[in-house]
């Protein structure tokens, strides 16, 4: 299912933090704060990832294809090795 980046902010700011197997491709998270996502499987191909925070979040399986990781807090993630 494709996400775009405003919802998925909306949804993790109330809450939520599984997106596993979301479709994430080409969304704008710059600077996002997901700490703690579930983010394994989903398709984050070209996703601008540029300073954001992804702290103990897992990206086990998820594909990283073209993705902007600049500055990327990877602090404790599962599943990623830079």
């Amino acid at each position: 299912m494709k996400i775009t980046a405003e919802e998925l902010l909306s949804r993790y700011a109330a809450g939520e933090r599984d997106f596993s197997g979301a479709d994430l491709t080409w969304v704008n998270l710059r600077e996002a704060s997901l700490i703690g996502a579930n983010l394994t499987g989903a398709n984050l191909t070209g996703a601008n990832l540029n300073r954001a925070d992804l702290r103990e979040a897992s990206l086990t399986g998820a594909n990283l294809n073209r993705a902007d990781l600049t500055d990327t807090n990877l602090t404790g993630v599962i599943g990623y090795t830079p």
